[in-house]
């Protein structure tokens, strides 16, 4: 990378924050990919801008002028250096284990109370309720009261009136009552013509190895989808973005859940209620997250839908990530993958087979294409 400024091919300044390097990382990730016609060694120049610039130990050593391999050694080779590095190796490694891969997640649906609960069978509602047009109702009224005369001309009319008049009466208590068996309005019709039964909406990343997303997106696949109304988004910016700030959504009924995956090392995560992040009781510096801003962010783009968020944990090195399984009122607690099965399985199962025509079209803009 000699003579390659790395601010400059990441496109960002030197003030630039970690997370608009992170957002403008994934932004030229997805052109410059070798699978979206880059090639492999401009990608493994923007890989390694952004791991170097990412680390706040690297980031300021190339900003004197110095270079640090990944863990913060001075790669420069003076002997006391080099006996430096020999003593590290010794050492356990307690950074990233760049060739690990973690086992994929399969949670047991026998374990799942929610799973048995819901009948993926089940119709689905639209709403808010569609209204049916003046012009159809005014059809329809017109069409059985041509009826009438035909009524009272025959001898038997009382009868023939009573007949009549039933099934307007049903018909009248169905559509007060029992809204969802009557057929689709236009609204409901336009609305199936334009999405059908599509589920999943955008593609996960799978860039740098990012298991964690994958391995998420194929949790959404198998597992939420069994809620009837689930509508599942891969990469959503915020509402006054154009990244993709926001690894995963799932929409279902009033209910969105905002969703980040991330490779942390192993551990016992849990957040605090202005949403820290503890690793084994102390205060987690390896990574961070903006989910909660996020979460905020989109409850005010839809204010009648009850946002959440939750954040994915994935071990980055061989250990056992573990998250608190008490009750949290932390924006975005930290969750194994089992645990967000679980849990949020649970959440959106509630009210599983109702689409919300209105937040489904906001989310469904800021899918980042």
């Amino acid at each position: 990378m000699s003579g390659v400024d790395y601010y400059e091919l990441l496109g960002v300044t030197r003030e630039a924050s970690a997370a608009e390097i992170k957002s403008a990382y994934r932004s030229l990730a997805r052109v410059m990919h070798p699978d979206a016609g880059g090639t492999a060694g401009t990608f493994r120049s923007l890989q390694e801008a952004y791991e170097t610039l990412s680390d706040p130990a690297r980031r300021a050593a190339y900003d004197r002028g110095e270079t640090l391999a990944a863990g913060g050694r001075d790669t420069r080779g003076t002997p006391t250096n080099r006996r430096r590095r020999s003593r590290d190796n010794d050492r356990r490694d307690f950074g990233a284990d760049p060739s690990f891969v973690p086992p994929v997640p399969e949670p047991d649906v026998e374990r799942l109370q929610w799973w048995n609960a819901v009948n993926p069978e089940q119709p689905v509602r639209y709403f808010p309720r569609a209204t049916y047009s003046r012009g159809e109702v005014l059809a329809t009224i017109g069409g059985w009261a041509l009826l009438l005369p035909v009524v009272l001309a025959s001898d038997a009319w009382p009868l023939m009136l009573v007949l009549w008049l039933m099934p307007a009466v049903a018909v009248a208590g169905v559509y007060r009552h029992v809204p969802e068996y009557l057929p689709p309005a236009s609204e409901d019709r336009v609305f199936l013509s334009e999405f059908g039964r599509s589920v999943v909406f955008g593609q996960p990343e799978g860039i740098r190895g990012e298991y964690g997303e994958r391995f998420t997106a194929g949790l959404l696949a198998d597992y939420f989808t069994r809620l009837p109304g689930a509508k599942v988004f891969h990469g959503l910016s915020w509402p006054d973005s154009v990244f993709a700030d926001i690894d995963h959504a799932v929409l279902c009924g009033r209910r969105l859940v905002l969703i980040e995956s991330k490779m942390w090392l192993p551990g016992h995560y849990t957040a605090d209620a202005d949403g820290t992040l503890r690793r084994n009781g102390g205060k987690f510096r390896g990574g961070g997250t903006r989910l909660a801003e996020g979460i905020a962010a989109y409850r005010e783009l839809l204010d009648d839908i009850e946002v959440v968020g939750a954040l994915v944990l994935y071990p980055s090195r061989a250990g056992e990530i573990t998250a608190s399984e008490s009750p949290t009122t932390a924006p975005a607690p930290p969750m194994t993958p089992e645990g967000f099965v679980r849990e949020i399985g649970h959440y959106l199962a509630q009210d599983p087979a109702c689409v919300h025509r209105d937040a489904f079209r906001a989310v469904l803009a800021r899918v980042v294409p």
